[in-house]
């Protein structure tokens, strides 16, 4: 076959095995920084188990230090108070669970 054969292929191959490859750069490293914790929110709970009536875990969620509101998680339902709110809003689990359906995949 005209002096292309497996020979050949072979001996361009070993030439190669010698070569070395460039060194690739490395990418200049970036400092550790600590990152500001922009929402924090602390719990409280009243009833460990939550099985009794009057049980509930209370979130206070805050944003950079101010109060957006509080969060009652109960059996029966949810209730919101807005940051400067004296009246509570009172969610149940069903309107709950089609509010954040709709915030997740839109409204049907």
């Amino acid at each position: 076959m005209l002096g292309v054969g497996i020979g050949s292929l072979d001996s361009s191959a070993e030439s190669k095995r010698g070569e070395t490859m460039a060194a690739r750069k490395k990418k200049p490293q970036r400092k550790a920084t600590t990152a500001e914790r922009k929402y924090e929110v602390k719990a409280e709970i009243e009833n460990f188990t939550l099985t009794k009536a009057k049980s509930a875990l209370k979130l206070e969620i805050y944003c950079r230090e101010e109060k957006l509101g509080e969060l009652q998680v109960g059996r029966g339902s949810l209730y919101w108070w807005g940051a400067h709110r004296q009246k509570e809003k009172r969610v149940s689990w069903g309107r709950f669970a089609q509010m954040m359906d709709e915030l997740a995949y839109g409204k049907k």
